[in-house]
């Protein structure tokens, strides 16, 4: 099936302070795409965490921008966990890819190629889970079709 929209998979990023960990992650990310240029970042901040913002503006975006990775990072005021769903579906909302894949700032990418594996799946009508270090039960970074966020209106209640 042929991909709808300008990128594969939008990753979607909440973050908050973990400067450091923030990089590791985003940089494993990149390191381990195949394809850079068909994937989305979309990073959330909130308005008063200065420190992680400015950390992402002057060390990230900058590494980012050298490497052609695509990214927009997102303000809102202070939603806690409690609102976690709320920049899930701010970030779904603002993202123009065929999957929308849910990360967070203290996860590390393993696979090289994850994102040529889950484009490999444009078409398929269901969700994808990573494989965690710990096999965790159930999906933790969960992968669903941009299909779904059409169909349902939201990407989380």
């Amino acid at each position: 099936m042929e991909n709808k929209h300008e990128y594969n998979i939008a990753v979607l990023l909440p973050t908050r302070g973990r400067t450091d960990a923030l990089s590791r992650s985003v940089i494993s990310l990149v390191n381990r795409a195949l394809d850079k240029n068909k994937v989305q970042l979309l990073l959330a901040f909130d308005s008063d965490d200065e420190i992680g913002y400015n950390h992402f503006d002057t060390e990230l975006a900058p590494w980012l921008d050298d490497r052609g990775v695509q990214y927009e990072a997102l303000e809102f005021d202070p939603l806690g966990y409690e609102g976690l769903n709320q920049y899930y579906n701010a970030l779904a909302a603002s993202a123009d890819a065929d999957w929308f894949f849910v990360w967070n700032d203290d996860a590390i990418m393993e696979t090289t190629g994850w994102d040529r594996i889950i484009a490999s799946k444009t078409g398929e009508f269901k969700l994808f889970a990573v494989r965690t270090h710990r096999d965790h039960p159930y999906s933790i970074f969960p992968i669903i079709p941009r299909e779904w966020y059409d169909t349902m209106g939201f990407f989380s209640r």
